[in-house]
């Protein structure tokens, strides 16, 4: 299966979106857009899930692109809204969270259906190794998505006392 000059756009476009994720959840527990890394990440994703479309070979890519896209738009968005100002960073950070896993579940199913060339580990969508892959990227969604809110409830500012 050879890749397109699109498909190779798309592939080393995205690819910077997955260190950099990882580096950003290392560091500050969360995507944070104000950051260099933040900035980047959403060019990099945007690339990647613009390319999508003219790729897409099932309908679900499409969907997982279009859902993506909204997610990354919240996520970054989400902060210039006035009215989210109470609940914008958890908002911020579940979306962005979210495009993380939906960066990494096509990855790993592409990954695993083309290497090693000529022998893929994965040959079908259902296959166990792909199946729990996926999961464990849905587990450490859930848990690391709950991570976050408690950091983020730990961290928000405590009203003091009126006349104190």
């Amino acid at each position: 299966m050879s890749i397109s000059p699109i498909g190779w756009l798309h592939t080393l476009g995205s690819l910077p979106a997955i260190p950099l994720a990882a580096y950003m959840l290392v560091k500050h527990g969360r995507i944070a857009p104000e950051t260099r890394a933040g900035r980047a990440y959403f060019w990099f994703m945007l690339l990647g899930v613009l390319t999508v479309y003219p790729i897409a070979h099932q309908p679900v890519s499409s969907i997982v692109a279009t859902v993506t896209l909204v997610v990354l738009v919240l996520g970054y968005g989400i902060s210039r809204w006035p009215a989210a100002k109470r609940f914008g960073k958890y908002i911020e950070t579940v979306s962005l969270s979210l495009s993380v896993f939906l960066l990494m579940i096509p990855t790993v199913s592409e990954t695993l259906r083309r290497l090693p060339v000529g022998k893929p580990l994965v040959t079908d969508l259902k296959d166990p190794l792909l199946l729990g892959v996926q999961g464990a990227l849905f587990l450490a969604l859930i848990v690391g998505v709950a991570l976050q809110m408690r950091a983020l409830y730990k961290r928000r500012p405590v009203p003091s006392p009126a006349g104190r």
